[in-house]
């Protein structure tokens, strides 16, 4: 029973094949192409978006009131989506200046938008070309009519060329009509992430940070080339084992890393041993 019924399902598309000639060949393998397209894409699409964006953030705040931002780092790279990826561009502020994170996470927008739309160019214009090519099969048929008409009344010329022509343009238009749900799909998903990119960014839109900061010489000349930098809100000594500076700064006022404005003052560097961000 079960080749029964595919002989039943198979035989008018193999006999489709047979009457329809190449353009029928054609629009059949770029219609499987666009099909094996279209489900690569879900698939990545639908693997990406298995965490909520919700639930990384909880996982950031969590982790930074264990260990501050580099346990949060830590923390998300479990996840490897777009969303966690610039988040962990955002957790860097500090150790970057607000510009080179904004250029960070401007760069792995455009690498996950790139992985995200790969391909659907070509989707898109296998859905606009299938049923050109059948309507090129169309009128291929006509003529083929036609030209039997002309020649001789042979109805089965007359009937062949007819067929061919209904071969080749229900072929197109099958392939547009299949494959035009998955691109709307993949678009609407694509939309969605973005929306969810655009949220975290706001969810790490960090208004306060501090940081605790060794440095091996010169603390005063360090302490004070902090205090006159633009964005650094407070700074103190401290006797840690490890830290001998704490500092409070303004994410979004940080025109320097922390490293960088005690390493050109003061020319010695500095260690960042703990890195706290807060909304």
């Amino acid at each position: 029973m079960i080749l029964d019924f595919f002989s039943s399902a198979f035989g008018p598309i193999l006999e489709m094949f047979k009457y329809g000639g190449v353009i029928t060949y054609i629009i059949a393998i770029i219609g499987i192409y666009g099909l094996i397209t279209s489900l690569e894409k879900i698939h990545y699409l639908r693997k990406i978006s298995k965490v909520s964006t919700p639930q990384i953030i909880n996982t950031v705040n969590e982790a930074m009131e264990r260990g501050g931002s580099l346990e949060a780092l830590r923390s998300i790279t479990q996840y490897q989506n777009p969303v966690s990826k610039i988040i962990s561009e955002a957790l860097k502020i500090g150790y970057r200046n607000k510009t080179e994170v904004e250029d960070a996470m401007e760069r792995v927008l455009i690498v996950e938008m790139s992985n995200m739309t790969k391909g659907l160019d070509m989707l898109k214009t296998i859905i606009e070309v299938a049923p050109l090519l059948g309507l090129i099969g169309t009128v291929i048929g006509i003529w083929y009519t036609f030209k039997a008409m002309g020649m001789s009344s042979s109805s089965t010329a007359m009937a062949e060329g007819i067929y061919f022509a209904l071969i080749t343009t229900i072929a197109g238009l099958a392939v547009a009509i299949i494959l035009l749900p998955f691109y709307s799909h993949i678009m609407v998903r694509i939309d969605k992430e973005m929306d969810k990119i655009e949220l975290a960014k706001k969810m790490t839109n960090w208004g306060y940070a501090t940081m605790k900061i060794y440095v091996d010489s010169d603390l005063e000349s360090a302490m004070e080339a902090l205090r006159e930098s633009s964005g650094i809100v407070n700074v103190k000594g401290i006797k840690e084992a490890n830290a001998n500076i704490w500092v409070a700064f303004k994410p979004s006022m940080l025109e320097k890393s922390i490293n960088n404005i005690i390493l050109e003052k003061c020319n010695t560097s500095a260690e960042i041993v703990e890195s706290k961000l807060k909304q």
